[in-house]
């Protein structure tokens, strides 16, 4: 048995190895103690801290357990034993032995840091939080204390308070590489981009093998718009650390560049490492969709939505799909519910008001329109500019959202070298950009056109990225042109580097702002002119795009400011129309089409999307004032059909006053044209094919000519053909006209026989001279770049 003196003088040994990391010596002293005196409790402590320092977790909780048996009162052993319990992942039973070491020394620094560490794997951060701030008031210099406090803030989305501690975590020591990157997505968080990529950059520098620090900087990059920097870091840090995380970063940032199918393989490295997750399956979803593939991605968007019901995205995105195959009752359920979990979403509102729009039903629409024109004046990313065409009729509104558009889109903006000056060549060469060279409006307006070309001054070429279809037109088209690319496979940037090297003169956009748009080609700047023609009725509000094609009708002097681009004025119609149109032989019966026979048929073959409840007001009105007269409309869909019924009868008026059209193919719907009357326009967005349809079928057309462009297509094209009196500038002049002509058959037979007989010399239907004078507005605008002026305004 060792004496007093021995046993002291033992443990003031073993108390200096321990101290001095000679934990072997130190073990071997202590186990001598306990052989003589088992319950000898400083031998206990200091083998059981031993056991700790050299990972021997299980064996130091025993032993420190022990040992506080036979000292209650000891801070040290309660905040050792505390350890081991954290390290056990015993949360809750080593915050208590904290609270027993810190009750005896409240000023304990090492109880109070690692009391916040326990509180943090607890998820308690506030409490954490107020830990760390008691160890810092005992010791400032404290880094990872700085840095441990930086995390649980961060947590509870105090970012700025958390940017504070990184910091001095980082300035206290350099080398702490966590400090550095989680100063870095702090910043990030804070929208601070550049310094967040600069902290990141420290952070790798100080070890090149940090996957997370490569994850982060790649994130930083990409808010950047350094893509491809972004993605080798993304690269690397699936190299060092194949998690999902990492592939879900490579898969949206392959989208931003334009890759879908690459994307798409990041996507399912993502959901195979974590099946459940619900943005994983979305940029799955979305890149799908980018792919054409519309079944596979509302699958993708389908499972989504089962892992996370909440998910407002996936609600979004799921219904852009159904909308685009055309089930629109389905997709309003799914907007519908997007808007109820997240109203924020960018562009939810408009999209949404555009779907119900598309299926005529208008509860809520007037209290839903105010807010989005309120979004829209606040430069809330409130709606796709195309949706606001048909809901409000203010060309400044119009541009106000394409601007928001644009601004949203500004950090997609071109990391193509600027386009170097060309010199004077031979041809013109004018590449026309579009996803509709098919059976489509577009297309049916424009097929004469591109034949017409003086092929001896301008060369063709034809970019699309839309579906190949193979039908008569695209067969058609493919002829037209001098070169005929398929491009949809491509990225905006490759399509407008294609273009470069095409050396296109004059890049036309024949979209704009509608389905399958493209308008990152142009931001990327394809041509030295470009201009925005046919497809999209309105400003773009793109500071990249130069000129916009219209006439006089559509924008007149007053309106003017409304338009970023230049405006050529064409000195008709901006309308072009192709007179091969071929209009069937059948001669259709009224009872052929289920029409009453003896009875006025007033008729509008509009888009559903067109009808507003104020537009069918008039209307009604119109019938009831007609006795026995009906409104032939076009049958898209059977709930359209119901809808529109419901409205009728809610306005007091028989269901048998409307009677509903199915689809024809183009030349028979052109010959039942003809057992019309009169066509009614709609507004704020008037017919534009559909109106030039009918007035190559001898159909006359009373428009409203309202503010904005689409308010004033059947102005153009009435101003056009030669019947300016079919023009009004009121609900109550377009209501009281549509009654008196349907009472006045005499004036009306006029009419008809004028539209019959301008077929052959209006200049509506006059393609040749409308290829000259856009020909005259392409040299123009040519030629003022070569002479190095500003595009400008240009009257043919």
């Amino acid at each position: 048995m060792l004496e007093p003196m021995t046993l002291a003088d033992a443990l003031a040994k073993a108390a200096e190895f321990y101290g001095t990391s000679r934990w072997r010596e130190a073990e071997q002293i202590c186990r001598s103690i306990l052989a003589a005196r088992a319950d000898q409790p400083d031998a206990l402590k200091i083998l059981g801290l031993i056991a700790a320092q050299t990972q021997r977790t299980v064996e130091a909780e025993r032993l420190l357990a022990v040992a506080i048996r036979l000292r209650p009162e000891d801070p040290e052993l309660l905040a050792g034993h505390a350890t081991t319990l954290k390290d056990l992942r015993r949360f809750e039973d080593a915050l208590r032995g904290y609270d027993l070491a810190l009750r005896l020394q409240p000023d304990y620094l090492e109880a109070l840091f690692n009391r916040g560490a326990t509180l943090q794997a607890l998820g308690r951060a506030e409490e954490a939080v107020q830990s760390f701030t008691r160890a810092l008031a005992l010791r400032p210099g404290l880094a990872e204390a700085h840095y441990c406090r930086g995390n649980s803030l961060y947590e509870l989305g105090r970012f700025e308070l958390a940017r504070r501690d990184y910091e001095q975590a980082a300035s206290l020591r350099p080398d702490h590489v966590d400090a550095h990157n989680n100063l870095g997505v702090t910043l990030l968080t804070l929208e601070r981009f550049e310094d967040a990529e600069r902290s990141l950059d420290r952070a790798l520098r100080l070890d090149q093998k940090h996957a997370g620090a490569h994850y982060n900087r790649g994130l930083a990059l990409q808010k950047l718009r350094r893509l491809d920097e972004a993605l080798q870091h993304c690269e690397r840090a699936i190299q060092l650390r194949p998690d999902h995380a990492a592939f879900l970063a490579r898969g949206n940032l392959l989208m931003e560049l334009g890759q879908p199918s690459a994307a798409m393989e990041s996507y399912d490295r993502a959901v195979s490492l974590r099946s459940r997750s619900a943005e994983a399956h979305i940029g799955r979803g979305n890149a799908l969709q980018q792919l054409g593939r519309l079944d596979e991605a509302l699958a993708s968007y389908d499972r989504a939505v089962q892992i996370e019901p909440e998910n407002g995205e996936a609600h979004y995105r799921r219904g852009d799909v159904l909308r685009y195959t055309y089930r629109f009752g389905e997709a309003l359920q799914s907007y519908g519910t997007a808007y109820r979990l997240r109203p924020e979403q960018p562009w939810l509102l408009g999209v949404w008001l555009h779907a119900r729009m598309q299926m005529c039903i208008w509860d809520g629409v007037e209290r839903d329109l105010a807010e989005l024109v309120s979004r829209i004046e606040q430069g809330v990313r409130a709606t796709p500019p195309f949706s606001l065409l048909a809901l409000v009729d203010s060309e400044t509104l119009q541009r106000r959202a394409a601007e928001i558009w644009i601004e949203a889109e500004r950090d997609r903006e071109s990391r193509l070298p600027p386009l170097a000056r060309r010199p004077r060549g031979g041809r013109v060469r004018v590449g026309y950009f579009s996803a509709d060279f098919h059976e489509h409006a577009t297309a049916f307006l424009a097929a004469q056109l591109f034949e017409r070309h003086d092929r001896e001054r301008f060369e063709l070429i034809a970019f699309s990225f839309g579906p190949d279809r193979n039908d008569d037109m695209r067969t058609r088209l493919r002829g037209a042109f001098d070169k005929f690319l398929e491009v949809r496979s491509r990225s905006d940037a490759q399509i407008a580097l294609l273009a470069r090297e095409q050396e296109i003169d004059i890049a036309v956009d024949m979209k704009g702002y509608t389905q399958q748009a493209r308008p990152g080609i142009f931001a990327h700047r394809a041509a030295p002119i470009q201009a925005s023609y046919l497809g999209y009725p309105g400003t773009s509000g793109a500071p990249y795009m130069d000129y916009l094609v219209a006439d006089r009708a559509l924008i007149p002097a007053e309106s003017r400011q409304a338009y970023s681009e230049r405006i050529i004025y064409l000195p008709n119609s901006y309308q072009p129309n192709d007179r091969a149109r071929r209009i069937a032989d059948t001669e259709f019966t009224r009872k052929d089409l289920g029409l009453p026979e003896g009875a006025f048929v007033f008729c509008s073959f509009n888009g559903a999307y067109k009808l507003t409840p104020q537009t069918f007001d008039v209307w009604v009105r119109i019938l009831k004032a007609v006795p026995g007269s009906v409104l032939w409309l076009l049958a898209a869909q059977d709930a359209v059909v119901a809808n529109l019924r419901r409205e009728v009868a809610a306005r007091g008026l028989d269901v048998s006053r409307l009677v509903f059209a199915p689809p024809m193919v183009p030349p028979a719907h052109l010959a039942r044209l003809r057992a019309a009357d009169l066509f009614v326009d709609t507004l704020p967005c008037n017919a534009h094919t559909t109106a030039s349809d009918a007035l190559w079928a001898g159909l006359p057309v009373l428009t409203y000519a309202g503010q904005s462009f689409a308010a004033r297509v059947g102005a153009s094209l009435l101003g056009a053909v030669g019947l300016p009196e079919l023009i009004t500038s009121s609900a109550e002049e377009y209501e009281a006209l549509a009654v008196e002509l349907a009472n006045s058959p005499g004036r009306l037979g006029q009419l008809r026989e004028r539209l019959r007989q301008s077929r052959q010399t209006a200049p509506l239907f006059d393609i040749d001279s409308y290829t000259r004078h856009l020909e005259a507005a392409y040299t123009e605008a040519y030629e003022r770049y070569h002479e190095r002026l500003p595009p400008d305004d240009i009257h043919i």
